[in-house]
């Protein structure tokens, strides 16, 4: 028992201690196998890793020699190609020369065709427009004998009414009115008044000075006379009664005797005055017509020549104007020498006393232009007949011309599509055919030189991965060697101690089978991905650094940058770039830094535009309102001026005691907008009393009036004298008078003096 004890006991001992050792054992074996499993796992990465760069190694070999083999087909075609082009190209230019011949024959031919018609069209136009001028000289014709022919019957109408009522011709059918009215009112005058001056005289050879009396003095005969200015008021009422406007009427003393003018007085020749053929039982008219219309020195001549001579080369003495019997007027003013032509609508034959030989030689000048009309009618009849010929014809010749034009225009262009044609073919394919192949083996070369340098790298990668499996395979075997007794003694203790640790062996064989699952699977996949991030890795930096040197980040960002986008899409976008590049490099050949140096420099010149242009603003706002304020202030002067300018002119009216002067046709206005409608006399003293105002206004050394007063009756020229002397006087400023008439009625003063010289008619 006690054997068997220590049996158990020796056993239990050997038990121990095989288990000490076997655990001893046991950490080594898992040293070893440890150390085993890291070698086998590098030595198979090495040899994957050889593998792989092999396999890419030949992939590369085998593209670079297919890009050799295309290479040698793209020059081989270049070749050909530059040998065809210049065969067809022979060929193609001997058929240009036929074809562009026969082009050039047809155009020829029709541009002879196009020429001809155009010519046709040119003449039809040139005839079409002589037509024209012809016509329109035959209707100018035609207007001028229609007016000729109406001014005729309005003439005959005229003398046909003064035939009945020799009044008439003096103011036509108002005048009857005027003198219905006068005759109403006579009790209310004065002096009744003489009127219309032509009805009251008579005309020596009226055929002959009819037309030069009527320029001398024929706007005083329709004029009437009265004595004084209250008459004249009256005269002007009835006027207006018998809606007579613009009425002309003359102040003058009726018991003035005839005036007789001495023969030294008159102008010395032989020809005759207005006052020498005009006749008159009252010697008022006579003296108007002296005094008012200067007829003693009018001479009337017969011709042009004679009145040049008399006006001009005679040095006629008391001479005022000379009169030609068709109505020319012509005078002298100091060394200049002045010829009217007759007035428009001057009629004579108003102081005729006989008109039935005027009316017949009018009815037959008028029975003439109306023949003549007849005739220009006819020619232009036939000249618009054959003026619609002509258009017909012009547009037949247009037609054909246009149909011509069309052809030659239709060659023209197929002759030019044909050389465009011709070039392009030519040139352009066959030229961008090579240059495409070009390009293209360019692009392969380049190729082949990267393909090339990467081929290096790898081969030196696969160098490294062949030492480098080397190693781990030797190091491998070291270790195997030096574990194969420990391996068989291990082996025989686990034979030993297979029945009784089963169940441990059992479950250190599933470990054991774990753990060569994750260090032969998992971590080798691990290892795998790892080794291949940390080439994508490099592969980045190198790539980088390369892509720093081409382009910097910072460009890049400025651009929009290039995030999310895959090489692909960068690819496509910098190959758009590039072309981008080469098209504007073509149009602008200057460097980025010059444009740059360009648009600082043109940015930089903007500004200082920009600020004169804001200052130009700023001064032309400030002109603006200083314009605007000198204008106000203008137009307040201005405003301030005439009221004060119409104070004094209403305060020397009332002075002068003078009344309102009014529009004879419109009672009811309290000023006069149109001084036509007053007399002589009212515009004398509107003119004086004017001048008065404005003198009051003003300054000056010398002021100087000439013969204000010539319209004005006695009473009013002694009442104006009187008025323009107190206010001399009273202003203390030096005034020169200058009047044809007595001034003896002028006061006297120590600062008023009198130059009275000889009457040229005493």
């Amino acid at each position: 028992m006690f054997g068997f004890q220590r049996k158990m006991e020796e056993l239990n001992d050997q038990l121990t201690k095989k288990k000490a050792q076997i655990a001893h054992m046991m950490e080594k074996t898992s040293e070893v196998r440890r150390m085993t499993d890291e070698l086998k796992q590098s030595l198979s990465l090495a040899t994957k890793e050889k593998l792989e760069l092999e396999e890419e190694h030949g992939r590369k070999f085998n593209y670079i020699q297919k890009m050799e083999k295309r290479v040698k087909i793209f020059e081989q075609q270049i070749r050909d190609m530059d040998e065809q082009n210049i065969r067809n190209t022979q060929a193609e230019e001997l058929d240009m020369e036929v074809k562009l011949k026969e082009f050039q024959a047809e155009i020829d031919s029709a541009n002879v065709v196009f020429q001809r018609l155009r010519n046709e069209e040119d003449t039809l136009i040139d005839q079409i427009n002589q037509a024209k001028d012809e016509i329109n000289k035959i209707v100018h014709e035609i207007e001028e004998y229609d007016k000729r022919d109406r001014d005729i019957r309005s003439r005959i109408r005229e003398f046909q009414l003064h035939q009945s009522n020799k009044v008439t011709a003096f103011g036509g059918g108002r005048v009857m009115g005027l003198l219905e009215v006068i005759e109403r009112q006579h009790r209310k005058f004065n002096r009744a008044p003489i009127g219309p001056i032509g009805a009251h005289v008579t005309l020596v050879d009226g055929d002959k000075w009819g037309t030069a009396i009527e320029c001398a003095v024929g706007k005083v005969l329709n004029a009437f006379i009265v004595t004084d200015h209250k008459d004249s008021l009256l005269l002007r009422a009835c006027a207006r009664e018998a809606n007579y406007k613009h009425l002309q009427i003359v102040i003058y003393e009726f018991s003035r005797p005839r005036l007789h003018i001495p023969d030294h007085m008159l102008p010395q020749t032989h020809h005759p005055t207005a006052i020498s053929v005009l006749r008159s039982d009252n010697p008022t008219v006579l003296n108007v017509l002296i005094d008012v219309g200067n007829a003693e020195r009018q001479v009337l001549v017969k011709d042009y020549d004679a009145g040049k001579t008399v006006a001009f080369d005679q040095r006629i003495s008391n001479l005022k104007e000379v009169y030609t019997s068709d109505g020319y007027k012509m005078f002298s003013r100091g060394s200049v020498q002045t010829i009217l032509p007759p007035m428009k609508n001057t009629r004579g034959g108003r102081l005729s006393g006989s008109y039935d030989n005027k009316i017949k030689t009018l009815e037959n000048e008028a029975f003439e232009a109306q023949n003549k009309a007849r005739q220009s009618k006819g020619m232009k009849r036939s000249i618009d007949e054959e003026l619609q010929g002509l258009h017909d014809n012009l547009q037949n010749a247009k037609k054909r011309r246009q149909d011509a034009e069309r052809v030659l225009r239709s060659k023209e262009f197929g002759l030019r599509d044909f050389k465009k044609s011709y070039v392009a073919e030519s040139s352009s394919t066959a030229v961008s055919t090579v240059d495409e192949l070009h390009v293209e083996l360019s692009k392969i070369r380049d190729e082949i030189h990267e393909r090339g340098n990467s081929l290096e790298k790898l081969q030196l990668r696969l160098k490294e991965a062949d030492n480098k499996a080397n190693d781990v395979k030797i190091s491998f075997e070291n270790l195997c060697e030096s574990a194969k007794v420990e391996i068989g003694a291990l082996e025989e203790a686990e034979r030993e101690l297979m029945m009784i640790d089963k169940d441990l062996k059992d479950a250190e064989l599933k470990k054991n089978h774990y753990e060569g699952v994750m260090s032969t699977k998992v971590l080798s996949q691990l290892n795998g991905a790892e080794a291949e991030y940390q080439e994508l890795e490099q592969n980045r930096r190198e790539s980088y650094k390369k892509a720093s040197i081409i382009c910097p980040e910072s460009e890049i960002e400025t651009v929009g940058g290039c995030d999310g986008s895959t090489p692909e899409q960068l690819s496509a976008h910098l190959t758009r770039l590039s072309q981008r590049l080469q098209q504007e490099s073509r149009r602008h050949p200057e460097s980025i830094e010059d444009l740059r140096m360009l648009y600082n420099k043109k940015e930089r010149k903007i500004l200082r535009k920009q600020q004169t242009y804001k200052a130009f603003r700023e001064k032309l706002g400030a002109c603006h309102k200083a314009l605007e304020l000198r204008w106000s202030k203008f137009q307040r002067n201005a405003t301030l001026l005439k009221r004060q300018l119409t104070w004094q002119y209403d305060l020397y009216h009332l002075h002068i005691h003078i009344m309102w002067v009014k529009m004879p046709q419109d009672a009811s206005s309290s000023s006069v907008r149109d001084t036509r409608g007053l007399s002589g006399g009212e515009r004398s003293f509107s003119t004086l009393c004017f001048a008065l105002a404005l003198h009051e206004m003003t300054e000056a050394p010398f002021r100087a009036m000439d013969e204000f007063d010539v319209f004005m009756d006695a009473v009013s020229r002694k009442i104006s004298l009187d008025a323009v002397v107190d206010f001399a006087l009273a202003q203390g400023s030096q005034w020169i008078f200058i009047t044809p008439h007595d001034i003896s009625m002028v006061k006297q003063d120590e600062r008023v003096k009198k130059q009275q010289m000889a009457a040229p008619r005493s």
